[in-house]
């Protein structure tokens, strides 16, 4: 119940932010353009190793990938470049938030750790990987939304682990979950590729089948 009444509540805003950036004329695209921006702000942070305020930085980022789509369909500004747009910075919003944590983990800083920097490097490249392979697949005729690990889970654990991490002095296990979070985006996008790979395989087999009969 409680989940449900925050749900409406921040779908009220975000109807509300819509509605206001669509009267004033604001372009979708260029809502796009400002996400795609605020999260590069986001990996500098994370570069610097302030994560609790790059997973703020997130936030407001994810905000703006909400708006831009809606603003559209609001406004009849539904155009397959901006399709086509805003799927590519989503790509390159992916990336730069893990080469952000990548940068600080690879430098000279008591958390300096080679296995945090291969688990985001694992992470970055499945996850692209999960995007490609499902915008390959639908343009071949096979959609192919499967997996437990998808964007928005990844985003989710990427704010989950930079919110825990605003005290890196501190021993409570609560806090600095990132590392943690990086396991289970490197395993978890690995696993969802291979599944969706495996997918992707036997939808053409049936579909081969189906035509060759």
């Amino acid at each position: 119940m409680l989940g449900e009444s925050i749900g409406r509540g921040a779908m009220r805003i975000i109807n509300a932010m819509v509605r206001a950036l669509a009267s004033a004329g604001v372009h979708p695209n260029i809502l796009t353009a400002i996400g795609v921006c605020i999260n590069v702000g986001c990996a500098v942070l994370f570069g610097f190793g302030e994560f609790f305020w790059a997973g703020i930085v997130l936030i407001i980022a994810n905000i703006f990938d909400m708006l831009d789509g809606n603003v559209a369909r609001l406004t009849g500004n539904v155009t397959k470049f901006g399709g086509f747009l805003d799927s590519s910075l989503d790509r390159l919003s992916d990336m730069v938030a893990f080469l952000g944590i990548m940068i600080f983990y690879a430098g000279n800083s008591p958390q300096h750790s080679l296995l945090n920097v291969t688990l985001a490097g694992v992470g970055m490249i499945a996850s692209v990987m999960v995007s490609y392979t499902t915008a390959r697949s639908e343009g071949l005729g096979v959609k192919a939304n499967v997996g437990f690990l998808q964007r928005p889970e990844r985003i989710v654990l990427l704010i989950i682990g930079a919110l825990s991490t605003w005290d890196w002095n501190s021993n409570h296990f609560l806090f600095n979950r990132m590392p943690q979070v990086l396991w289970v985006l490197a395993v978890g996008s690995v696993w969802t590729l291979v599944h969706r790979m495996y997918f992707i395989w036997t939808e053409f087999r049936r579909i081969e089948g189906v035509s060759a009969e």
